[in-house]
């Protein structure tokens, strides 16, 4: 099955680089205490949670000021062993790095990832071909603003009939913080949408000049409450591997690994696969809603709809 791209209105504006900078470095600056990295803390009284920025300078091995201009978003000449000292002072993860150099070094970003100023492309011919082949494995392929571009018969069985929606509503993000089904489906919904938002922020920092995703944010966050308070975390990680609980109306509940693999044909989209533990009630599970076939999406959708 595939999708056409996500047509979310006309595009408004974009996400600024520099606020982003600023709200990203004082972020995790606040999540630090002097005695996680090492320094002394003299029970002095803190105006505000987190290290201050000249702890931070001092670990960095930079100035007070070159700092502070840093984190008020004026990353424009800043160099990246610069930017690799700050990263190790406050601790990042490998993704949090990426995306302070995204958001640091714009130049760089427009460089790597030119194909985040157009529209979504659609997905390969061969990879719609590859997805219909997989029969037992629920699968599909994500754009970069969360869209659900084209899936197989048993992400349908799994997830719903996503051809039965509009496409603007094929994105995981929408679905999961606007849809009440999609809360009842996954079991830890609080997770799911930590990671939906967590993507959305690392792929908003490769792509501050896209108008469609800045729209796609300024639409949830107007809507969700949820999205507005898990947005301002300023969190972000990669989209690779783990394990996610759903309840599915239909076989109950279910265990699923999921593995996500981006592409590398310039159009920033990924591969995400589910498959159950050899052997478990899962396995089991998958295959009934497989042997049922399009009735198992249709009937799941229509349950998740009158709940």
């Amino acid at each position: 099955m595939d999708a056409q791209p996500d047509p979310v209105g006309e595009p408004a504006g974009s996400l600024d680089p520099r606020a982003e900078l600023s709200e990203f470095l004082r972020t995790r600056r606040a999540r630090l205490k002097p005695e996680d990295v090492g320094l002394p803390d003299f029970g002095r009284h803190r105006r505000v949670p987190g290290l201050r920025r000249e702890e931070l300078s001092q670990l960095a091995g930079v100035s007070v000021a070159y700092y502070t201009r840093l984190e008020q978003g004026n990353g424009r000449n800043v160099s990246a062993e610069v930017l690799d000292s700050i990263a190790r002072a406050l601790r990042l993860t490998d993704a949090e790095h990426a995306h302070l150099t995204h958001l640091a070094k714009p130049k760089l970003k427009k460089k790597q990832s030119g194909a985040c100023a157009q529209q979504q492309q659609p997905v390969r011919p061969a990879l719609r071909g590859l997805l219909d082949t997989m029969d037992s494995v629920p699968a599909y392929v994500s754009g970069w603003r969360t869209e659900i571009l084209a899936w197989n018969r048993m992400a349908a069985a799994v997830f719903g009939d996503w051809g039965e929606l509009p496409p603007q509503e094929r994105n995981w993000a929408r679905l999961v913080f606007l849809r009440p089904d999609y809360r009842d489906l996954f079991i830890d919904w609080e997770q799911k949408a930590i990671d939906i938002v967590c993507m959305l922020r690392m792929n908003a920092g490769r792509c501050s000049d896209d108008p469609r995703l800045a729209s796609l944010v300024g639409e949830l966050s107007v809507k969700s409450e949820d999205f507005r308070r898990l947005w301002a975390t300023h969190d972000v990680k990669e989209k690779s591997f783990g394990v996610k609980r759903l309840h599915h109306p239909l076989v109950g509940d279910l265990s699923l690994q999921y593995e996500s693999f981006r592409l590398t044909d310039g159009t920033e989209q990924a591969l995400v696969t589910y498959h159950a533990e050899a052997g478990s009630q899962s396995e089991e599970s998958l295959r009934l809603l497989a042997s049922w076939g399009t009735d198992a999406s249709r009937a799941g959708s229509s349950v998740r709809r009158t709940a």
